[in-house]
């Protein structure tokens, strides 16, 4: 038997690594959290990159695609890629538009109707002798203005210093902003250079992996990639659909804010299963200045809602984008959501996708293998009955 001295060293170097990590733990964590840290603005950049590839290359096919024209050919990139930019720009700014306003009204509403709701649960507190003469007394007494004041107050300075509470959000909002910058010019370079990327990590494949592992795994990148595609696209499809849906149901009920709510439900559907109860709670928030019975009606009309998009809309049209049973959908969410939480619900169905069309495409193959290794084992039996039958 021959000692392969290559993989002994793999694989006792690996052994001897996973020892290290296990033993020194905390140490590791901490690097680990440290490089991730670290890293971040690429990985988002990578994100950011990836979601705006989308776009672009829709501007792409049709951004004369047949011209010859080197002044053509030079700027479709830079062109397209700065109308996807806007694009996404635009959707986020009209979402703000239509929502931001709207809300900031209706909290300053609240505000104002807060004293005098107060004093009226006062006066209803009294009418049925819950509290002492002396207790409606001192609560009728109170300036409700000034409790209300007091309370914002010490929201925004009473649990901790003002100074530290000025540096800590400072320094969350300059660091939020360097990343964020770092993250859209390093998208930026990956998508003007994409190809050269691409070429250049085939040639580094070429020369580290070996060829079989190689198309293996090209074969599966190209499947994960289509899969997160189709997931995105599908994604935003099943958003305009509930917004839609939501903003017709809404003007057919009579319901206030039926725009302003619609394209929240539209937005917070991005998010699995928590958008849902974003979305429901600051249109009924929004609806309960209007009115509480209609407020009641719209959270009895999204509930409704909600549960023919989760169980016939989601399932059908990112299953159907993906090319994935709508069982295996409802399942990948609900063990990526038990597993990772929103994360694994947000990654959950393009990798169950992923692994399914890989496994499907694997028993294909050895169904077809076995096909045609069993097709020459019948002819020679008819050759050898033939033969025999000559014979005789």
């Amino acid at each position: 038997m021959k000692i392969d001295k290559k993989a002994c060293l793999t694989v006792g170097v690996s052994v001897f690594l996973l020892f290290l990590a296990i033993r020194y733990w905390p140490i590791a964590e901490t690097l680990l959290t440290g490089i991730f840290a670290a890293a971040m603005p690429l990985l988002a950049g990578l994100a950011i990159a990836y979601i705006a590839n989308i776009p672009m290359t829709f501007y792409e096919r049709y951004y004369f695609p047949k011209s010859k024209k080197p002044f053509v050919q030079k700027s479709r990139r830079p062109v397209c890629l700065t109308l996807s930019f806007l694009s996404i720009l635009a959707i986020i700014a009209l979402i703000i538009g239509l929502i931001l306003p709207q809300l900031i009204s209706c909290i300053k509403l609240v505000a104002s109707m807060v004293p005098d709701a107060a004093v009226r649960c006062v006066d209803w507190l009294k009418g049925t002798g819950l509290v002492s003469e002396e207790t409606y007394k001192a609560l009728a007494s109170l300036n409700w203005n000034d409790v209300i004041n007091r309370a914002l107050e010490f929201l925004t300075s009473g649990l901790g210093n003002v100074m530290d509470v000025v540096i800590n959000t400072v320094t969350a909002v300059v660091s939020g902003v360097v990343t964020a910058f770092v993250a859209i010019v390093f998208s930026i370079y990956l998508l003007l250079s994409k190809e050269t990327l691409c070429r250049q990590a085939k040639k580094l494949a070429r020369h580290i992996v070996k060829p079989t592992l190689r198309e293996r795994g090209k074969t599966t990148l190209d499947v994960l990639n289509d899969c997160f595609h189709r997931y995105i696209v599908g994604q935003c499809t099943e958003a305009i659909i509930l917004g839609v849906l939501c903003m017709v149901g809404m003007f057919l009920l009579r319901l206030p804010y039926a725009t302003m709510i619609s394209a929240l439900v539209a937005f917070t559907a991005l998010i699995p299963v928590a958008g849902a109860y974003i979305g429901a709670v600051v249109g009924a928030f929004m609806i309960l200045t209007e009115s509480p019975i209609q407020a009641l009606v719209f959270l009895g009309f999204l509930l409704i809602l909600q549960q023919i998009e989760g169980n016939l809309i989601y399932p059908r049209v990112v299953g159907s984008s993906l090319d994935l049973p709508a069982l295996w959908v409802l399942a990948a969410i609900t063990v990526g959501g038990g597993l990772l939480g929103i994360t694994g619900m947000l990654l959950g169905v393009p990798l169950t996708a992923t692994a399914y069309r890989l496994l499907r495409a694997e028993l294909n193959k050895a169904e077809a293998n076995s096909g045609s290794s069993e097709k020459p084992c019948k002819k020679s039996e008819t050759s050898q009955n033939e033969t025999s039958d000559t014979n005789e």
